[in-house]
């Protein structure tokens, strides 16, 4: 008998279903999968149907291990924002999302159920994801957890998010002590609240649906992890404060009311795999306020607000935000920033507060979508109230065409709209191979206030727009500013601004 029957007969006398709408995600129904598909290397989980979430049927989407057996996903509706820039009125756009887990190798075909389909694109285009398009049905395959987006015909909205997750490993235990556990279902905490215990993992099984904020406060040691949804949060989803060492990995989140995870007076903070979406107003990805020791790992942030913003003190948050790693993220930000940092802080001169050793890497920005000039700007660093920002570096970021907005936005400010006094300034910031393919960005701007309130040593390294380098060494007459080639404003409070190519920044 061969190993793969063996196998499956195994799995089978043990009560284990084949790939289905009661998949779990656990290892033992996976190698169930990979039984009946024939291979041990190829594996896709389907999750199970997602309760009183409202489906969107404009996508069809199946699912198959490399030469395995077609299955169909469940495809949900995403609620998304778009301000109307002379009313300011934020109607609700519908789009779609699915998601799954596999390793190995995986196809996927994706109808567009509408019709008259012209092309598809998958995004982010850095990962090179040409699909085979018959019609209205488009094709590709998939060699490692990925999220991407598939537009057809550049459509914004009526598009499909999917989230192709690594299998689960070391699934909790339902009734372990330290386990609050919520299976496929819907979950409705009494007051809409869940309040999550120190030691404490809180597992989200495929198929979960928690109607609830997640209040993490004063705990240690705890994780918020699965593939499950957090839904119509009441207001933000997570609220995660003076906590050390939490981990948040795995889950989406729907439709808070306001934003996605608020992050304040934290060490030691892990957030990976992340999968957010909102289109109310304040509904920004990410918010870190006075934190340290934190890393972003791998999400898909299309919000209604920043993606991610750094800060330090606002409302009754106190303390500096240091060493922040974001990285191998996707950004779609609907309204706002994509990046952002340093606008709220302490205007106090006697506890001025800064935020240092910031790192953003291997990103692709797919989308920026703001009016309001003063607050544009795929990246945007905006010191204010008092605080001081250093030594932060972005590498490898990839930034696609975006609807308005600008690429950069470095400024000292002291705007009443939002702050008490002016920044003390921005200093040590590196941007290496940040690349912009597209027609529609605004002028960049950098700025300092005054000789006092500066933006010193900033180096863009093999910055390439459309293609072209910019660099002060040449590839433009030389009268011209090498920023003039972003187009880039610089006014006369900025110090020690310098465009490289690669070959120039190795040889220093």
């Amino acid at each position: 008998m061969s190993s793969i029957l063996s196998r499956r007969t195994a799995l089978q006398a043990a009560g284990a279903v084949a790939v289905g709408s009661m998949v779990s995600g656990v290892a033992g129904t996976a190698q169930a999968a990979a039984a009946e598909n024939g291979s041990m290397d190829d594996i896709v989980v389907i999750h199970p149907a997602l309760p009183q979430v409202p489906v969107n049927n404009s996508f069809t989407v199946k699912v198959r291990p490399l030469g395995g057996t077609w299955q169909r996903l469940g495809v949900y509706l995403a609620k998304l924002a778009l301000i109307d820039a002379v009313t300011g009125s934020n109607p609700v756009q519908n789009s779609s999302w699915a998601s799954f887990d596999f390793s190995g190798t995986v196809e996927v075909e994706v109808t567009y159920n509408p019709g008259g389909a012209e092309k598809f694109r998958i995004r982010p285009d850095s990962y090179g994801i040409k699909p085979e398009v018959l019609g209205n049905t488009a094709r590709f395959t998939l060699d490692r957890p990925r999220n991407v987006v598939v537009q057809v015909d550049d459509k914004i909205f009526d598009c499909l998010h999917l989230f192709a997750n690594p299998i689960e490993q070391d699934v909790p235990a339902e009734g372990d002590k330290h386990v609050m556990y919520f299976g496929p279902g819907l979950h409705t905490p009494t007051d809409g609240v869940l309040k999550v215990p120190s030691n404490t993992t809180v597992y989200l099984a495929p198929g979960a649906v928690l109607v609830a904020h997640v209040n993490i406060e004063g705990v240690e040691n705890s994780r918020v992890i699965g593939r499950g949804v957090i839904y119509n949060s009441k207001w933000g989803a997570m609220f995660v404060r003076k906590c050390e060492n939490v981990t948040i990995d795995g889950i989406t989140i729907l439709n808070p009311r306001y934003e996605n995870i608020r992050v304040a007076e934290c060490q030691n903070l892990t957030i990976k795999n992340l999968r957010a979406f909102s289109r109310e107003g304040w509904g920004d990805g990410i918010q870190l306020y006075c934190s340290e020791n934190v890393t972003i790992d791998g999400c898909f942030l299309r919000t209604s607000d920043d993606c991610i913003a750094l800060y330090t003190h606002r409302w009754d948050f106190y303390g500096d935000t240091r060493n922040i790693t974001v990285k191998n993220c996707s950004l779609w930000a609907d309204v706002a920033h994509p990046i952002n940092m340093a606008v709220h802080g302490n205007p106090d001169p006697a506890a001025h507060e800064m935020l240092e050793n910031l790192n953003f890497e291997n990103i692709d920005i797919l989308d920026h979508r703001e009016p309001q000039v003063n607050a544009q700007g795929c990246i945007a660093i905006n010191a204010a109230d008092g605080n001081l920002v250093r030594d932060v570096r972005f590498d490898d970021i990839r930034v696609e065409d975006f609807r308005w907005g600008q690429l950069v936005h470095m400024r000292v400010i002291n705007n009443p709209k939002w702050n008490k006094a002016s920044g003390r300034g921005i200093e040590n910031v590196y941007v290496k191979d940040l690349s912009y393919n597209g027609r529609n960005a605004d002028v960049s701007i950098i700025a300092g206030t005054d000789a006092e309130h500066t933006v010193k040593d900033v180096t863009f390294e093999n910055l390439r727009v459309n293609g072209r380098v910019i660099a002060d060494s040449g590839g433009k007459p030389r009268w011209y500013l090498a920023s003039d080639g972003v187009p880039m404003f610089v006014n006369e409070h900025v110090q020690n601004l310098r465009f490289l190519t690669t070959e120039e920044a190795a040889a220093l």
